[in-house]
């Protein structure tokens, strides 16, 4: 009896101890202990390492983008000669007038050495560069490259900023670029986008094709700007887009920043790029070719011309030629530029096919005639 007793005194005094604490939480919930859990940061915006602004790029390489203004006397014949006596008389007369045109550049060197697009410069009367503080200066064309649309020009100045060329890393498709020029007049503007793809080429824009392109917009007047990275490097000299009267948006294209210098080093230096030729038209092989024959990759040669090097070193219309010394060959445009990127008198050493039968030649090759632009 004592030990129900004192059991049932217990178990009162239990419950009544529970409902005063129910009582004091329902009056005073601020008394609970905080079990929220800690707030804590997103894990992209602790991980995030991209930059908030490019601005420091920009200040980076924008002193070495110029403007160019051209201009060219046009002749055009009279018009809108309604009298007949004045139409005898002047009918047949040229009237002249100029051309303005507008482009960009890059300062390459302290001493005033610009790289620009040949397209931007070609056949005018008259070349001013409007530097980054605004003064203008005539210039002068060095030399040229029509198979890269490249040209060089020269200003006499000394103590210019000259660009951070991007020489041993090309762009990955992806990168982040920008665009710097005078777009439409507007010197010095700033578009940006990403490396849309690389190695672009059968554009019918240059000979030896081998363009960045991006969707950073390149306008009338960009041309022959500044493609950068993030970092202020120049990647691209920018060239040209696609015509929007063709439906195109975001397609732009720049000459590559290390083909750029190869470019202007040569004309500097020799007046005129040297390149090594085989003397033979080439393109890709068909859809479909080698699937179940002796070659997946390669080359077909269209025509050879009688007396050149690979003439000589035995190679024929319809061969395929899949490698050069030791390398397998991708596409036409990449050998392309491998040989033209070679010295001339150098021995080539070259394996093909003919009629499903493997074999081996050398060919030395020469000094590539001269293009004409």
């Amino acid at each position: 009896m004592r030990i129900a007793s004192a059991f049932g005194f217990v178990l009162k005094f239990a419950i009544l101890g529970l409902a005063a604490a129910f009582v004091v939480v329902w009056l005073r919930p601020d008394f609970l202990p905080n079990s929220a859990p800690p707030e804590t940061s997103p894990t992209v915006a602790s991980n995030w390492t991209g930059p908030v602004s490019y601005s420091d790029a920009v200040n980076q390489t924008a002193p070495s983008v110029v403007s160019i203004y051209t201009r060219t006397m046009v002749h055009e014949p009279l018009r809108d000669i309604s009298e007949p006596l004045l139409q005898r008389l002047f009918g047949d007369r040229l009237v002249s007038r100029p051309q303005a045109g507008l482009g960009s550049g890059v300062i390459v060197s302290e001493d005033g050495f610009i790289l620009t697009t040949l397209h931007v410069i070609e056949g005018v009367d008259n070349i001013l560069i409007g530097l980054w503080d605004g003064r203008l200066v005539e210039a002068e064309v060095v030399g040229s490259d029509p198979a890269t649309d490249l040209a060089v020009l020269k200003i006499d100045m000394e103590d210019l900023p000259a660009a951070n060329l991007a020489l041993d890393e090309r762009p990955r498709t992806g990168d982040v670029v920008l665009a710097i020029g005078n777009a439409f007049g507007l010197s010095h503007t700033v578009t940006m986008g990403i490396v849309s793809a690389t190695g672009r080429g059968q554009l019918n824009l240059a000979v030896y094709e081998d363009f960045i392109q991006t969707d950073a917009a390149i306008n009338s007047g960009n041309s022959g700007g500044a493609l950068i990275n993030p970092k202020g490097q120049v990647v691209g000299i920018n060239s040209s887009s696609l015509s929007q009267a063709t439906g195109a948006q975001g397609i732009s294209f720049a000459i590559p920043a290390d083909l750029a210098h190869h470019v202007m080093e040569e004309v500097i230096k020799f007046g005129n790029v040297r390149r090594a030729w085989i003397g033979a038209n080439l393109t890709d092989l068909p859809l479909g070719y080698g699937v179940a024959g002796p070659s997946r990759r390669g080359v077909q040669i269209t025509a050879v011309q009688q007396g050149g090097p690979a003439w000589q070193a035995g190679l024929r219309t319809g061969d395929i030629l899949t490698s050069t010394d030791g390398n397998p060959i991708s596409n036409a445009r990449s050998l392309m530029l491998n040989i033209a990127q070679e010295e001339p008198g150098q021995e080539m050493e070259v394996e093909a096919i003919r009629n499903g039968q493997a074999f081996t030649t050398s060919v030395i090759l020469i000094q590539q005639p001269r293009l004409q632009s």
